[in-house]
């Protein structure tokens, strides 16, 4: 089966928002990893990141699908703007470089979930803004859902193995990448 130009976009548009959302999922996982996680921990960690990033785009997708049928006319700005608003945050956190003060224990079921949901949080904003603009639902929270348990994983493998630097560049690369987007849509 062979793809159109619009396919290829949404396809390419849909993988680089997942890379980006991945990217932060990727920066915690290394600083996560950095607490000498075993290798059953980052497996375990980063398949409730996946989950988590698909249910919480999915989430979005419902609540961003309900807005843009009685804000039509400008659910494009509102979705670009929530795109750029994400990235700048990123941005924004990468440069100032504040780690998290509360120390989550992974290896309890309540440690994994509540840090897989905070890394997933910015999936539900992105979820929302492609809520607007009718992506493919089942496209992107695979994307999504595999970028986000596969980058967490690998960031916490590295942090395990290498340590912090890589993080920081990590988030703003993200950042950067979701505010081209989200600028893409408003301008």
């Amino acid at each position: 089966m062979e793809l159109s130009l619009p396919q290829w976009g949404q396809l390419f548009t849909l993988g680089m928002i997942a890379i980006a959302l991945g990217m932060d999922a990727f920066s915690l996982g290394i600083g996560m990893g950095m607490r000498g996680l075993l290798k059953r921990q980052i497996v375990i960690v980063s398949s409730a990141i996946g989950l988590f990033h698909m249910l919480m785009p999915l989430l979005g997708i419902g609540v961003g699908r309900f807005l843009s049928v009685h804000v039509e006319n400008i659910a494009v700005m509102v979705g670009g703007g929530l795109l750029c608003f994400l990235g700048i945050n990123m941005l924004v956190h990468s440069i100032r470089g504040g780690e998290d003060p509360v120390v989550l224990d992974v290896t309890t079921l309540w440690g994994v979930l509540f840090f897989s949901l905070s890394v997933s949080l910015d999936s539900l904003s992105a979820g929302l803004s492609l809520g607007l603009f009718d992506a493919d639902v089942i496209l992107a929270v695979l994307l999504f859902g595999m970028m986000g348990g596969l980058m967490g994983g690998i960031g916490m493998w590295l942090g395990r193995n290498m340590g912090t630097w890589i993080g920081v560049y990590g988030e703003a690369v993200g950042g950067l990448i979701l505010l081209f987007l989200g600028l893409r849509f408003i301008l």
